[in-house]
């Protein structure tokens, strides 16, 4: 629901209502005419379709398969990759867990890469540190839509032999190098989930330049059913992941207006790093040089030591005055969460973590030093494409009269 603010008659737009989303007639109109052809499985109807095609333009990449999530986008890319039961894959210790748990359903072992606590982001050196015999990909997550450093990333999976996934669920748009993310890696993973800078309710696609990853993953959306094939079986253990033609539909007209939705959050975020630069125990959003940020979220850092009480007390305030925010994002390292700690798998078994090198499981505090720095200091902000100056002015005072509060 979006918020009202008495004193000054501002309204707060919010992702998870029409407020703050670009739904409307033209999507309407979308599911009204999938509705009407009587033809709502994407095997055989056209908007899905549409959509992969406009989706690969869009992001410069040959093929993009849709499918029923962002997890499934992530699981659909493992899926592709193959990886050997016990196989490692680097991956970040700051997401969401639908970037993770696809990891472990394919049999491989997640090893945890520190970050840099600038960005929250793996880096090309925290990469290499987890490098090992078995590591047979890396998954990159561009948190809250500011890109990794992909050039030297992929620089050392080079080196290593191994591919580079892209998970771009927060980073529609966003560029790496001028390079668009989702197409620099060997697969890019993005969600249409209802708060991502477009929305299907739930929904992902996966790109990839290369011909066999693709034809993998449009082969495990779809139970790995040969469509189109001359004598098409199942060929290999797969799911049904597909989406279907109103989502296709809501996707298809949600794509005409991306461009003008990043456009906008980055015109407001901008507006609000030009208000409060300077405010003194409050850093901006660091953001790499040559690398575009397209803010699915406006993440600040606090620093306790000029700002009593940290992030934590810095929300509470601005709860105070009507605006909604994150301490800390998620409230710790993945690694700490029972599914991992505790190797809760299948049944009692603890597999594929029983297959797993000591040091791959090494979750010791000390090896991850920019990732407590990180969530210890980090605010996240809520954003969309709805903020006005208006808006973004009410958050930029209200940050103003929380910090001096805080004195």
């Amino acid at each position: 629901m979006s918020r009202s603010f008495d004193d000054d008659n501002i309204v707060l737009p919010s992702d998870q209502d029409s407020s703050g989303r670009t739904l409307g007639a033209d999507e309407v109109d979308a599911v009204r005419r999938a509705i009407e052809s009587g033809t709502l499985t994407s095997t055989k109807g056209s908007f899905t379709k549409s959509l992969e095609s406009r989706f690969a333009e869009t992001v410069g990449s040959r093929e993009a398969w849709a499918c029923s999530s962002g997890t499934a986008a992530v699981h659909t890319a493992v899926a592709a990759i193959d990886p050997e039961p016990g196989d490692e894959i680097i991956t970040t210790p700051i997401t969401d867990m639908g970037a993770l748990t696809p990891i472990v359903y394919q049999g491989a072992i997640p090893v945890f890469a520190d970050v840099d606590p600038r960005m929250c982001n793996v880096t090309a050196e925290t990469v290499r540190a987890r490098l090992s015999p078995r590591t047979r990909a890396i998954i990159v997550t561009h948190l809250f839509g500011n890109p990794c450093e992909m050039a030297e990333i992929v620089d050392v999976a080079r080196e290593h032999g191994v591919p580079v996934i892209e998970d771009c669920a927060q980073a529609f748009l966003a560029t790496s190098g001028g390079k668009q993310v989702g197409a620099i890696g060997k697969v890019g993973c993005f969600s249409l989930q209802q708060g991502k800078h477009i929305t299907t309710g739930e929904g992902g696609l996966v790109t990839s330049d290369d011909e066999d990853l693709s034809r993998r993953m449009f082969l495990f959306i779809n139970k790995a059913w040969g469509y189109g094939d001359e004598k098409p079986d199942h060929y290999f253990l797969a799911l049904n992941y597909r989406m279907s033609e109103l989502q296709g539909a809501v996707g298809l007209s949600q794509l005409d207006k991306l461009a003008d939705v990043v456009r906008q959050r980055v015109r407001m975020a901008d507006r609000l790093t030009e208000r409060i630069s300077g405010l003194d125990g409050i850093e901006t959003p660091w953001v790499a040089p040559g690398n575009t940020h397209v803010y699915w979220k406006y993440c600040l850092r606090v620093d306790a030591s000029r700002l009593p009480g940290g992030s934590p007390e810095l929300g509470r305030r601005l709860k105070e005055r009507g605006i909604a925010s994150a301490p800390r994002y998620i409230q710790k390292p993945a690694f700490e969460c029972e599914v991992f700690r505790d190797q809760r798998t299948f049944g009692s078994s603890r597999w594929p973590f029983s297959e797993a090198r000591a040091e791959a499981l090494d979750y010791s505090p000390e090896r991850f030093p920019g990732s407590y720095e990180a969530l210890e200091g980090i605010l996240v902000l809520p954003w969309n494409e709805r903020y006005a100056e208006e808006h973004v002015d009410y958050i930029a005072t209200a940050l103003e009269s929380a910090v001096s509060e805080g004195r």
